[in-house]
């Protein structure tokens, strides 16, 4: 940003103030941190593997739709958002610019230029990889959703059971990918809205549109951003979650109405006899996953033939129970619970740094 001298004092809403100095630092911070975690991504595994599109499984062709509707509803949010808040960022630099015209109108033209195109290049950075990430999400919830629907219909057990350990796959490897992303958005969010409070809040001079005006766009757009992020994946796991339940039903409702005679087969404990278990191995870590991206997950399990349609759908139910899934932040699953505890940790915070900021002084 160009610096000058104002002739008089003539121009005092051109001055730079603490907080925008430090709202224009993690306006970098947050878009070199998007930048560099999308682009690796996408020179690492390209457009297919980064949004998990799937040609042998002929999803192209049964979700193609629902493809092109979520990747408008992308671009849409991503004008929708990104629009207004230009708008108001050239009215505030016209404001706060005009004073240099009164000495040179080219210069003028300049700074406004230069500082428009910085700012919507740092905030359509970010934006947009918060978009992506809320975009990756919302196909796989097309697929859960799909699951659920066939899981209501249909009875090959074996099928759903390799379906899910599939899609429980890709969101393992959603997590592993966007982690360190989703992490420092947050910390940077949350220590640039805090810092900006404290010096916020003890700014003594008067507040205006022009000194003032940059800071509540960038702090919008960075609520913003962190809000679809963490709306996306609990999102995703309240559907990974709810698969579970399906299952339930649907195992209910087939046992109850089922006259199948090979459920009688279960000794006085109520197990079968002779059924010989054969245990299903799944067990890798998040670093493990990406020497993990060209191999096909394979489930090699033959059930004896003897077991009853019962104990498989017992087993599944089970199995989705306890192997719910979500995306995951080193561990941490971002649900509903996670939200509130991080809704009140940030409001604790913000009335902590208000106590210490404002004081009321009695006349």
């Amino acid at each position: 940003m160009l610096l000058t001298r104002c002739p008089g004092g003539g121009c005092e809403g051109y001055r730079i103030e603490r907080f925008e100095v430090t709202v224009l630092v993690f306006q970098v911070l947050l878009a070199a941190v998007s930048l560099a975690c999308v682009s690796r991504n996408l020179f690492k595994y390209g457009f297919r593997k980064f949004f998990f599109v799937d040609q042998h499984h002929g999803q192209v062709d049964r979700f193609q739709k629902e493809y092109v509707r979520k990747i408008q509803v992308f671009f849409v949010l991503l004008f929708w958002w990104i629009l207004p808040c230009f708008l108001v960022k050239i009215v505030r630099e016209i404001l706060r610019f005009r004073s240099i015209s009164r000495n040179s109108t080219w210069k003028a033209i300049l700074v406004l230029f230069f500082s428009a195109v910085s700012w919507f290049y740092l905030t359509a950075v970010f934006l947009s990889s918060c978009l992506l990430f809320n975009l990756v999400c919302n196909l796989q919830v097309i697929h859960f959703e799909d699951y659920g629907r066939h899981l209501e219909r249909d009875m090959d057990t074996m099928v759903f059971l390799e379906e899910h350990v599939r899609l429980r796959y890709n969101l393992s490897k959603i997590s592993h990918r966007f982690r360190a992303f989703l992490l420092s958005v947050f910390i940077f969010v949350s220590a640039s809205q805090f810092v900006v409070l404290i010096q916020f809040t003890g700014y003594n001079e008067s507040v205006s549109f022009t000194n003032a005006g940059d800071l509540v766009v960038a702090s919008i757009l960075q609520v913003v951003g962190i809000v679809l992020c963490l709306h996306s994946a609990a999102k995703m796991s309240h559907r990974a979650q709810g698969v579970a339940s399906v299952a339930c039903k649907w195992h209910a409702l087939i046992t109850c109405s089922s006259t199948d005679p090979s459920q009688a087969r279960t000794n006085s404990h109520g197990n079968l006899d002779g059924i010989q278990t054969t245990p299903l191995v799944m067990n890798y870590s998040e670093s493990d996953l990406e020497s993990l991206d060209n191999t096909t997950v394979h489930i090699n399990i033959h059930p004896a033939s003897y077991m009853s349609s019962y104990h498989k759908r017992q087993a599944l139910a089970m199995y989705l129970q306890t192997n719910a899934g979500g995306i995951t932040i080193f561990g941490w699953i971002i649900d509903r619970v996670l939200m509130n505890t991080i809704f009140f940790l940030e409001l604790t915070l913000v009335l902590f740094v208000l106590g210490k900021t404002i004081v009321f002084t009695s006349k």
